[in-house]
């Protein structure tokens, strides 16, 4: 790829990952920097973040826990004000395979948004309960349905986006703060006629620390959601 690539890891409480997250990243793609956005985590996250910081490794801390979203897009407008020509959003909790990086690197040429897709032909996930694999399934199908979108994982977080869709997600009027952003963010993308395209990953359940997960994320995004999809029908008619 051409251009400097901006790896943004949203960090809560994930001071039992980190290290190792960097690390193989680093052993996998060391031509990537690094931007970690802590959200001020009582478990010393912020502290191991601060330590790893070198030429390519950067920290942006945060005053409170406000959201995945808010998260990236404050690492978003610190890419774009530092010239990076594209961006990787990858969980920090060690879900994400660093080793799979380069493979949604060279999808990403030519497109503007490359979905690391667990359902999907050669996608899997490993380790997880039959409801977080019903949630996921479920919420991914009925946003696709209600949006009119193609594509197997509307909520993946392991994905490439280029500068100028991330130009185009400022100059939209986002609403969502949990994991309906991701969902939004395809929904941006589409809109604005960006090329994007699906690749299989591997999602491994963390061996560390806690989800994120709960009933407040999961309501936001099935609302929002839905709402989008009522205006979807409705401008049509």
């Amino acid at each position: 790829m051409t251009g400097r690539i901006l790896v943004i890891l949203p960090t809560y409480n994930e001071v039992g990952n980190l290290l190792d997250v960097i690390t193989r990243l680093r052993a996998a793609a060391d031509f990537v920097d690094v931007l970690i956005v802590d959200d001020n985590s009582p478990d010393g996250t912020g502290a191991m973040a601060d330590a790893l910081v070198d030429s390519q490794t950067f920290v942006l801390h945060r005053s409170q826990k406000l959201g995945l979203g808010p998260a990236y897009m404050a690492g978003f407008a610190w890419g774009l004000a530092q010239g990076y020509a594209s961006f990787v959003e990858m969980d920090a909790d060690g879900s994400h395979q660093p080793e799979e990086l380069a493979r949604l690197l060279a999808a990403a040429e030519g497109n503007d948004l490359v979905l690391g897709t667990r359902w999907m032909p050669g996608g899997s996930v490993v380790n997880w309960p039959l409801r977080r694999r019903l949630i996921s399934k479920f919420g991914t199908r009925y946003a696709s349905i209600a949006l009119d979108l193609p594509w197997n994982d509307l909520t993946s977080g392991y994905r490439v986006l280029s500068r100028q869709l991330i130009e185009d997600i400022f100059k939209s009027n986002l609403s969502t703060v949990g994991y309906g952003f991701q969902i939004e963010i395809v929904r941006i993308a589409d809109e604005c006629h960006r090329k994007i395209i699906q690749v299989p990953i591997t999602f491994i359940e963390r061996a560390a620390g806690v989800s994120k997960m709960s009933r407040k994320i999961i309501f936001e995004a099935w609302f929002k959601t839905t709402s989008w999809g009522v205006k979807r029908v409705f401008n049509r008619r």
